[in-house]
């Protein structure tokens, strides 16, 4: 079964711009600088190759990786032309545009949003949680009452292009139907290393198209799109969150390179996990995205067409993840 997804298409453009496309090596480190920290910025779905730019541009100019992780998701939360993150992202069956994001720094700290309406960097938020409450997450009103408390603005995240795409899938679908459409979700998750030897992880996403009004999906639950421990290293997920939410894909991932397995070895097994779990739905997807302490990349996914960017001090390119069912 072929995935077809708007960043799969751009991943299209950006090799044929002379990008490079192929399998990431697992056992392959990346970036080494002249100190000896593997500086690395990855995210999921190419069409975030500017987002792991920013955040390597944080990491080589010293800030530390959880800072350099909001700066790069904070690209594709503001650009309106990604309809699964932030601003412009598809809205609810009620075409309210809701957002989730979480954040994980090296120390173990995490914070997150759900459910948070008209706050463009649900990112900045998040982490914001993180520092200056005693909570790990905060969802709806209480999230953007806090976030407007802290000087973030009231926006309008439902763009015209995402207005007429709403209005065209009401035609279609009565009330109540809730046809969600499986295939738009996305979600950047992002993951770097820098100069402290430090590691740091973040997601964002507007969650399925047309889903139920108040639906929250595994972006802002820590332990399933994410998940950081530094001593081992890092994951985050993208796809269908209800599986991954059923499975903590990303601390299953943490555990098993704590245990020995390698990044492509832990992400493999994470989603061997998902299809028992998935019994055979292929109108799923799920990629998985793993970094450890050594630099090391994992990359696998349910379904064909997952695709991830990494920059490094050598490099800055989109790469496909291999795949389980053929």
């Amino acid at each position: 079964m072929k995935i077809t997804r708007r960043d799969f298409v751009r991943t299209g453009a950006l090799v044929g711009g002379g990008l490079i496309a192929n399998q990431l090596s697992s056992s392959r480190i990346f970036g080494q600088s002249v100190s000896g920290s593997p500086l690395i910025a990855i995210s999921t779905w190419g069409g975030t190759i500017k987002s792991s730019e920013k955040a390597y541009e944080y990491l080589r100019t010293g800030k530390n990786s959880l800072d350099a992780i909001e700066a790069g998701i904070r690209i594709a939360e503001d650009d309106p032309t990604n309809s699964s993150v932030g601003y412009g992202g598809l809205p609810d069956e009620d075409g309210i545009v809701t957002l989730d994001a979480s954040v994980m720094d090296w120390k173990g700290n995490a914070g997150s949003v759900a459910g948070i309406e008209g706050i463009k960097n649900p990112i900045s938020v998040a982490k914001l949680v993180m520092q200056k409450t005693k909570h790990v997450m905060l969802v709806g009103d209480g999230a953007k009452k806090f976030a407007l408390e802290n000087g973030f603005k009231e926006e309008n995240l439902l763009t015209e292009n995402s207005r007429k795409a709403w209005e065209e899938w009401k035609k279609k679908n009565p009330r109540g139907v809730n046809r969600v459409d499986e295939k738009n979700h996305d979600t950047i998750g992002m993951l770097a290393i820098d100069n402290a030897h430090n590691l740091s992880g973040g997601v964002s996403t507007s969650g399925m198209a047309w889903k139920i009004h108040g639906r929250v999906g595994d972006s802002p639950i820590i332990g399933a799109a994410i998940f950081v421990d530094n001593e081992v290293g890092g994951a985050v997920a993208t796809g269908n969150g209800e599986f991954v939410m059923r499975t903590l894909g990303s601390f299953l991932i943490v555990e098993k390179m704590r245990d020995g397995l390698s990044p492509q070895e832990a992400c493999e097994f994470a989603i061997k996990r998902i299809y028992k779990s998935a019994k055979g739905n292929k109108d799923i997807q799920i990629g998985y995205l793993a970094l450890n302490k050594k630099g090391e990349i994992g990359a696998f996914s349910l379904y064909d067409g997952f695709t991830y960017a990494l920059t490094t001090s050598t490099e800055s390119r989109v790469l496909k993840s291999e795949f389980f069912v053929k």
